[in-house]
C-alpha cells in the first residue's frame, strides 16, 4: 500500500524526484504511520491516567460528595500502562513527536467520561485484585470501545492525519500486538529491516523495469486506451508484474490475490476484476512461455 502511495506521488507529480529522494518520499510514507500510531498509544495512556485527575477535580471541590472523594483510580495504576509508559523506545516517540500537543485535554476528559459510564469499567474497577488478562482486557477496551468509535475523536484524527483512513486497519491490528507484547515494539524502528528492505526495493524494481512490465501489460489492454485506464489500476499491474519477474519469494497467487484486494480497496468499483484478468493472463503466459524463471532484481542487472 505504502509503495502504491509513494508511486501514486511521483506519477502524479509536476517534477519527477530523482532516486534517494523517492526512497526518502517512502520513507515518510512510513514515518506517518508510526506517529500516528504514537498518537494512538498517547491517547490511550492518557484516558487512562486521568482518573487521578478527576479524583482530584472532585475532591478539590468546595463541597465535595462522598463519591467526590471516593473516586476509583484503579486504572490508572494500570500494570500493563505503565509497563507501556516505561518503554524507553515510547519516551523517545513521545519526544520525538510530541502527542501531547496535539490531543485536546477537553478530549481526554470526555473519553474518559464515557469510559467511567461503561458497565465493563465498573466491573474492572469494582474487582479488587489485578491480573495481567484483566489489565489488557481494560485497555483492549479502553482502545477498542471507547476511543475508536467516539465521533470527537475520529474527528480529531482526521484533522492531524490524513493517512488516517488507509492506516486505521493496519493501527488496529498493530494496537493489538503492542497490547499483547509491549516489549517487541521499537518506535524508532516499527517497520523492521527485512520489510523496508521489500518496500525499498518493489519501489525501485517498479521504477527501474517500467518499460519490461508495459510490454507485458499493454498486449493484454486490447481495446482499452492505456492512457484512459485509471493510474492506480496501471500503478498496481506494474507492481504486480514485477513481483511476477524479481520477487523469488513471493508465489504468484499470493500476488494476484494483494493488487485485487488493493484495487478493490483504492480505485474504481470495477478494478479488482480487470486487475484480477490483465494480472492473471499475464501469468498464464509467462507460465506457457516457461518464462517464470524469477530473478532478484539486483540480478537482472536493476
Amino acid at each position: 500500500m505504502k509503495v502504491m502511495q509513494t508511486l501514486y506521488v511521483l506519477e502524479t507529480q509536476e517534477n519527477r524526484a530523482i532516486s534517494n529522494e523517492v526512497v526518502k518520499l517512502l520513507q515518510k510514507q512510513f514515518d506517518l504511520s508510526t506517529e500516528l500510531f504514537v498518537f494512538l498509544v498517547h491517547t490511550l495512556t492518557e484516558v487512562a491516567r486521568y482518573a487521578e485527575i478527576d479524583a482530584r477535580i472532585r475532591a478539590s471541590k468546595h463541597l465535595p460528595t462522598a463519591e467526590d472523594k471516593n473516586v476509583n483510580t484503579k486504572v490508572a495504576g494500570n500494570e500493563l500502562l505503565w509497563l507501556i509508559l516505561e518503554l524507553p523506545s515510547y519516551k523517545t516517540a513521545l519526544n520525538q513527536y510530541k502527542p501531547q500537543l496535539r490531543m485536546p485535554a477537553d478530549l481526554v476528559k470526555k473519553l474518559y467520561n464515557d469510559l467511567a459510564e461503561k458497565e465493563e469499567y465498573r466491573k474492572y474497577i469494582a474487582h479488587q485484585g489485578r491480573d495481567k488478562k484483566s489489565e489488557k482486557e481494560m485497555l483492549e477496551f479502553i482502545f477498542n470501545d471507547v476511543i475508536l468509535p467516539n465521533e470527537l475523536f475520529q474527528a480529531q484524527v482526521e484533522e492531524l492525519f490524513n493517512n488516517w483512513d488507509d492506516d486505521v486497519d493496519m493501527a488496529h491490528q498493530l494496537m493489538q500486538g503492542f497490547l499483547q507484547k509491549p516489549n517487541n515494539v521499537n518506535f524508532q524502528d516499527m517497520l523492521g529491516k527485512e520489510k523496508w528492505d521489500f518496500a525499498k526495493g518493489l519501489l525501485e524494481t517498479v521504477l527501474e523495469k517500467k518499460e519490461v512490465s508495459m510490454e507485458l501489460i499493454k498486449p493484454k489492454l486490447k481495446n482499452w486506451d492505456p492512457e484512459r485506464i485509471a493510474l492506480l489500476d496501471m500503478l498496481l499491474m506494474q507492481m504486480g508484474v514485477c513481483e511476477f519477474l524479481f520477487f523469488e519469494t513471493i508465489p504468484p497467487k499470493v500476488t494476484i490475490n494483494e493488487y485485487i484486494d488493493l484495487a478493490k480497496d483504492y480505485s474504481t468499483a470495477q478494478s479488482g476484476q480487470f486487475v484480477n484478468g490483465i494480472l492473471d493472463n499475464i501469468h498464464k503466459d509467462l507460465v506457457r512461455e516457461n518464462k517464470m524463471h524469477k530473478v532478484a532484481y539486483k540480478a537482472a542487472g536493476g
